[in-house]
């Protein structure tokens, strides 16, 4: 059984490493940009992710939130700006960025066709994980899977892939930790414990984590901090605890309806 380390529970939350100026942010977007023909999907986004920070990356669909983590995968080239991964710029040094990164997503499961162990296997080698069998036993024991080690993935529950998913995600120890909607297919049990395990991990390692989610109950729990995305905008940034009383909400999910629903009606925060 795990500890649930919230971060909104001043008992349990762990003391967090001083930052200092020379310590490079886990990641740093300056003027993001992505245009798809005359679609501007990213208009000019900067922000950053600190060590043992969780960043909550929120908007609707369509706001831009899955662009900008591809670009910081790597996967879609920006049209202008820069990311850098620590001290590594992803355009010149994609390697070294890419390297201590790591991503999981409900939409991108693991290779069906493969067990667990298989796909464990392949990506530690991708990553060149050093001591791959001992880090993958280890991973297998944390998120609980051993009974389907030998299982193909394309067989198991979606809550089952969810912490292959997972697991894999955290093979290279990466220092920063990309989850787009991780627990929305998970049971209200399972989910708290997949959240308790990432608020874990992001407390006892170097790690950043960005976090896209629609569960606002979720986000208030385990951001430290919170980017509300619009129109590939960012109009909102704060502690998801206040941020919304600062622009006269009652709830943060009240908050997302108004940036989903009239976000030029938040240009003035509440007095």
């Amino acid at each position: 059984m795990i500890s649930a380390v919230m971060r909104n529970d001043a008992t349990t939350e762990p003391v967090r490493p001083a930052q200092t100026p020379s310590t490079p942010k886990v990641l740093a977007i300056e003027n993001l940009r992505k245009v798809y023909g005359d679609t501007v999907a990213v208009d000019g986004v900067s922000f950053h992710v600190d060590r043992n920070e969780i960043v909550g990356l929120l908007g609707p669909n369509g706001a831009g939130k899955t662009t900008i983590i591809n670009m910081i995968l790597g996967v879609l080239e920006p049209s202008a700006g820069t990311i850098h991964i620590e001290d590594a710029d992803l355009a010149t040094h994609r390697s070294q960025a890419l390297a201590r990164t790591n991503f999981t997503a409900v939409y991108a499961p693991l290779p069906g066709n493969l067990t667990v162990v298989q796909n464990l296997r392949f990506f530690g080698l991708l990553y060149g994980v050093p001591h791959l069998a001992g880090r993958m036993d280890e991973l297998i024991r944390q998120f609980d899977i051993e009974r389907f080690r030998d299982t193909k993935c394309g067989v198991l529950s979606s809550g089952e892939q969810t912490r292959a998913g997972l697991a894999k995600a955290m093979l290279n120890q990466p220092h920063l930790l990309l989850l787009d909607e991780p627990t929305s297919s998970l049971d209200p049990s399972a989910a708290r414990d997949i959240r308790a395990r990432i608020c874990e991990f992001s407390s006892q390692e170097a790690v950043g984590v960005l976090w896209t989610s629609h569960n606002m109950h979720e986000v208030e729990q385990v951001c430290d901090r919170v980017l509300f995305l619009s129109h590939g905008r960012i109009l909102l940034e704060g502690d998801p605890k206040n941020l919304p009383r600062e622009h006269g909400k009652e709830t943060l999910e009240d908050l997302f309806i108004t940036v989903a629903r009239e976000p030029l009606s938040l240009g003035d925060p509440a007095p």
